[in-house]
């Protein structure tokens, strides 16, 4: 069985195009189709549904596509492996993170650098499902999500930090000195929210609910960045995590007031696939993940930036 064959058919499953799949195996397209029947007789079996375009996989395509990321990411890790015997581990390692995550990836990726200087790190803003599947296909090493709502199936876990709710609101959004702020009165701001896709939303629904609050979002949108800019208009409000206070730090006419009654916090962790052997690159982030304290980093951030 041709190894390049084999990458062919992973690449055809990401793009669902032969002329884009050809180009990110640096081929032309005969080049792939070529391969792709070469596969098909050397099994005895149809992997792909055959047309002008790209149909999808048969049935029995799907299995070989199954074995065929098994296969090469179990190559991908003996080279590390081998790699890491030698010298040091090279490679890639691979991360996809919720948004509301996304702030504190640093606190791994850059000590995870300055130990493996030549592993190159790739970091995704996913939602939580786009995780779970990058983990079963192999295309991740690991991830950060939540841990205690929608938890992933099928991986090992650690927990990182508890996540807490505050309303970014214009300065004069609430009144001055309030220390906090009840999720019943923080609906009847002009809200900006993520989309119900992304789990944070649904979290954020679920308190809402439990306040008895029907609360209707002027604007939703799948990026932070997104939620940020409309903020700073001085219009509108929003609900973050206390990790956008370690990433922003004081923003001026802007005030970040904690949500009570409730006062939830959800835990976010690591996760990797919880199957033998792991990744190189995969084994050595939970490793070093283990070994630090995110939740203190994060706290000592925001205390120190709004003395």
């Amino acid at each position: 069985m041709i190894f390049k064959n084999l990458q062919y058919l992973v690449a055809l499953a990401q793009e669902q195009h032969f002329a884009r799949a050809a180009a990110q195996c640096g081929v032309t397209q005969p080049t792939l189709s070529a391969g792709v029947k070469q596969l098909e007789e050397e099994l005895g079996i149809l992997v792909v549904q055959r047309g002008q375009r790209f149909q999808g996989f048969t049935p029995e395509g799907a299995r070989v596509l199954e074995w065929a990321r098994r296969i090469l990411a179990d190559c991908d890790s003996l080279n590390q492996e081998v790699s890491q015997m030698k010298a040091s581990l090279t490679g890639r390692l691979r991360i996809g993170a919720i948004p509301v995550a996304l702030p504190v990836v640093s606190l791994l990726t850059t000590p995870f650098a300055q130990q493996f200087p030549q592993v190159t790190i790739t970091v995704h803003s996913m939602t939580s499902a786009d995780i779970q599947r990058g983990l079963d296909d192999f295309s991740l090493d690991g991830g950060l999500t939540y841990l205690d709502n929608e938890p992933l199936q099928r991986v090992r876990t650690l927990e990182l930090y508890r996540e807490r709710y505050y309303l970014f609101t214009p300065e004069d959004g609430t009144p001055a000195g309030r220390d906090s702020i009840s999720w019943l009165d923080a609906a009847a701001t002009p809200l900006c929210l993520l989309t119900p896709d992304m789990q944070n939303r649904r979290i954020i629904d679920l308190h809402f609910h439990e306040a008895g609050a029907d609360v209707h979002p002027h604007l939703e949108t799948n990026s932070i960045l997104t939620l940020c800019d409309h903020l700073r208009t001085g219009h509108w409000s929003t609900i973050l995590p206390q990790t956008y206070l370690y990433l922003l730090g004081e923003i001026s006419h802007i005030r970040a007031t904690p949500l009570v009654k409730p006062s939830p916090t959800h835990t976010v962790g690591l996760v990797v696939p919880d199957r033998e052997p792991l990744t190189p690159s995969g084994r050595e982030l939970h490793r070093l993940a283990a070994t630090l304290e995110l939740a203190g980093t994060i706290e000592k951030q925001i205390s120190l930036s709004h003395r």
